[in-house]
């Protein structure tokens, strides 16, 4: 098999300090890739006006395979302020690059597993009669990836034929008297097809890793329309995996259900803002977005990120602090996803290991506030917690 060559794009704040952490494990595992950086992240709003450059859009066209850190996100208006002065005024809008990255390879199918490690001091932890017991956490969550409000399709003070279009609703009688400036418009949409795809990608994971059962956690009491047509297309696919439990909840009490019964969830599967609001739940139960891994799958091209942000206000920290686990695990993602399993297997249960030994503990994992003082209270740095992960390799 040729060498792969991956697309790798550290962004902003502490995405350009894990992302090469997730490179070292990478090479120790024993896996020969060629990397190539792209450039994508705030930086680049403020000098060009484009947080996602061509010129990345086309490396991700040619090698397929991307690995991205994180970005930086501001509203609109802090957005426009910090736009280099001679881009100002002339028309730049800021929109999130990873974002536009999945818009535009349609990456429609994100996967972000929330799974125990055993030891870890940031499971979850429940009452359970006179004591207490630490479900085992298993979750899987598909959140479709490039529709619903996610779609960017809104306005402020919407154009004449839109606002005369939506008037045609009659529950849009309510808004008719409220002047255009004062009305903000944002849009759901969900497209049958991505419902159908969403569905049948879940079910076959599901069915490839042993899951019991399938849950759609959406609102179709109340967004009858784009959460009944997903609602809807599960039933369609669950007809063809016998064996698998077609379960449904709505999304307010899947929060609440989070903390009564997580062990019974299994493959989990929202539109992109719920599915956005379930798996950072799920990833809360398991460790935080220190361990958050995902994926943005298309048909042809793939990019893997942990689901954390930028945190800027750690960037400056030397040495850093931050947990690169998330980072990590979102590379053994990858490797699944091209069939390297046996190097992906192999980090993972470096990764367990050494979170079950309890001996390397980043500052998250031991409940300190984030600082260079969390060093001196026993925390390890970026660095060694991935230099006592490629140990254990």
């Amino acid at each position: 098999m040729a060498k792969r060559t991956i697309v790798t794009m550290p962004g902003d704040g502490i995405g350009e300090t894990v992302l090469p952490e997730a490179l070292r494990v990478l090479a120790a595992s024993g896996f020969d890739a060629d990397y190539v950086h792209a450039d994508i992240g705030w930086e680049f709003w403020k000098t060009e006006g484009n947080a996602l450059p061509d010129r990345t859009i086309d490396l991700l066209r040619q090698h397929k395979l991307g690995l991205f850190g994180a970005i930086t996100s501001k509203p609109k208006e802090q957005a426009a302020e910090e736009l280099a002065p001679e881009l100002r005024n002339k028309g730049y809008v800021y929109a999130s690059p990873i974002v536009g990255l999945r818009q535009h390879f349609d990456l429609d199918v994100s996967i972000r597993p929330c799974q125990t490690f055993p030891g870890n001091p940031l499971n979850f932890i429940r009452r359970s009669g006179d004591g207490f017991d630490e479900p085992e956490v298993d979750a899987v969550i598909f959140r479709q990836n490039t529709e619903g409000l996610y779609a960017g399709v809104e306005w402020t003070d919407p154009p004449d034929e839109v606002r005369s279009a939506l008037e045609t609703h009659p529950r849009m009688a309510r808004f008719k008297s409220v002047p255009g400036r004062d009305l903000a418009i944002s849009t759901r949409i969900f497209t049958r097809n991505a419902c159908q795809r969403i569905m049948t990608e879940a079910f076959t994971y599901a069915k490839k890793f042993g899951y019991k059962s399938v849950t759609v956690c959406e609102k179709p009491n109340v967004i009858r329309e784009t959460s009944g047509m997903l609602r809807a297309e599960a039933k369609v696919a669950a007809r063809n995996y016998a064996g698998i439990d077609l379960w449904e909840t709505n999304i307010d009490a899947q929060m609440m259900w989070l903390t009564k019964n997580p062990e019974d969830y299994g493959v989990l599967v929202s539109g992109n803002m719920f599915g956005d609001i379930v798996s950072d739940g799920f990833a809360g139960l398991v460790g935080g977005l220190g361990f958050a891994c995902s994926a943005n799958i298309g048909r042809e091209v793939a990019v893997f990120e942990p689901t954390h942000g930028s945190a800027p206000k750690y960037q400056q920290l030397s040495p850093s602090i931050v947990n690169p686990i998330a980072m990590i695990l979102s590379a053994c993602m990858m490797l699944d996803h091209i069939g390297e399993t046996k190097a992906s297997e192999r980090i993972r249960t470096a990764v367990g290991t050494v979170v079950a030994e309890g001996k390397v503990r980043t500052y998250d994992m031991m409940r300190l506030t984030g600082g260079p003082e969390a060093l001196a209270n026993g925390a390890v740095n970026t660095t060694q917690m991935t230099d006592a992960i490629i140990e254990k390799l």
